[in-house]
């Protein structure tokens, strides 16, 4: 898993809130292999209409092209636990999506594919979005390490689960977990079998 620890770039206001997962990639899109690229279909009901037509949606605005944030209201990624909804954020471009709610299952599924879900208040929310709307380069950064967002010249705090951001912090999955382990497991072993050499399989 790729790391996240610091994020200079551009970002995207959508300003909606209860964006689903079904909204995030319809599901008659998950039927093609990944190996595609699900980024073309990211919100591709609210971005185009049933002939293709450009809706003139923000993610597509030219002052947004090349946006590696997305921000957004509450409730991100509620709805169905389709990982694909976090496939097709990555393979847009998308490392780091700003909300004051995110769906959990939603938040577990990016974490595990080195997105960053970064938990802002409702008003900071609003401050982020305002600030992208009005700005003449909608650009901010996120720093993982201290938690914190700087946009319009203003400094926010995020939140974010402890063992994720361990995760993210440093591209391990759920068995890198374990692994940092080792050492204890392995001694653990040693002492459980002379303890008790019957419960091992011979």
């Amino acid at each position: 898993m790729e790391r996240f620890t610091r994020l200079d770039a551009l970002a995207c206001p959508l300003g909606l809130a209860n964006v689903d997962t079904d909204q995030l990639i319809p599901a008659r899109f998950m039927s093609r292999p990944r190996s595609e690229g699900y980024g073309r279909f990211l919100l591709h009901d609210l971005r185009f209409g049933p002939e293709g037509q450009s809706l003139g949606f923000p993610l597509d605005a030219a002052r947004h092209a090349g946006a590696s944030a997305i921000v957004a209201r509450r409730n991100f990624g509620t709805g169905s636990s389709r990982e694909a909804a976090v496939y097709a954020l990555w393979d847009y471009g998308i490392r780091c999506v700003i909300a004051p709610s995110f769906g959990d299952i939603f938040a577990s599924n990016a974490v595990k594919n080195g997105l960053l879900p970064a938990q802002v208040s409702p008003d900071d929310a609003e401050a982020i979005l305002g600030g992208l709307e009005t700005a003449e380069l909608p650009r901010l950064v996120v720093d993982l390490e201290t938690q914190r967002i700087e946009a319009g010249g203003r400094s926010f705090g995020f939140s974010i689960d402890a063992v994720r951001r361990l995760q993210l912090l440093n591209g391990w999955d759920d068995l890198d977990l374990t692994r940092r382990h080792a050492e204890e497991i392995v001694a653990f072993r040693t002492r459980r079998l002379a303890e008790a050499p019957w419960v091992m399989p011979g």
